[in-house]
């Protein structure tokens, strides 16, 4: 008896499958950079645009399984993570397999600097370089005033700016050269991005 082929949405069916299976696997090398994309949940972090290096990734971007992203910065300058989703967006899907704008972060940074930090600051971005308005929908949870989701193991207070950048600064402690330091926030997007940038600064003391 003739076996019957399988239908395309069968087929389609396998493939997409097939491609959340591959968004929780990490990491895959960039295309001819040198440098690693993580991928984890339906998102890639990248560290291509260089000074520091990802070591590794996990989570799916949800309240209980936040991304938690571990880096190594080597200096004390800003360094940019490159924050791509892969999959279409689903604003009403909090499963954790489809980007919806509201994504959990643990950021996990060793100062790998030689120097002291003594404050860290992280900006979001749309357009690379270009300051996020308020307008455009991305920010660190601006519609919360409790701050309730922002949270650090290293640094008592912090502080946001919503207008003309997304700011957040972590204040009132320190990281010193060789220790690590972890920084929880929500990144919410109610005009999603298939792309869009984390700076990362830390501040050292004047001299």
């Amino acid at each position: 008896m003739r076996r019957r082929a399988p239908d395309r949405m069968a087929r389609l069916g396998w493939l997409a499958g097939a491609a959340m299976m591959f968004c929780q696997a990490a990491p895959a090398l960039a295309d001819g950079t040198g440098q690693t994309v993580w991928v984890s949940g339906a998102y890639s972090f990248s560290d291509e645009l260089g000074g520091f290096r990802i070591t590794g990734a996990g989570g799916d971007g949800t309240v209980d399984n936040p991304f938690v992203i571990t880096q190594e910065v080597n200096s004390a300058s800003p360094v940019t993570m490159v924050i791509r989703a892969l999959l279409p967006f689903r604003p009403f899907d909090y499963s954790g397999k489809f980007p919806n704008g509201f994504t959990h972060f643990r950021i996990v940074v060793l100062n790998n600097s030689g120097l002291g930090w003594l404050e860290c600051e992280f900006e979001l971005q749309e357009i690379l370089n270009k300051p996020s308005v308020f307008g455009d929908g991305l920010s660190f949870d601006q519609r919360r005033t409790d701050g309730g989701t922002i949270s650090s193991d290293s640094f008592a207070t912090w502080n946001r700016d919503f207008e003309p950048y997304d700011k957040l600064l972590f204040t009132g402690g320190t990281v010193d050269p060789l220790a690590t330091a972890s920084f929880s926030f929500l990144v919410t997007d109610f005009t999603p991005k298939r792309t869009f940038y984390l700076v990362f600064d830390p501040r050292i003391p004047f001299s």
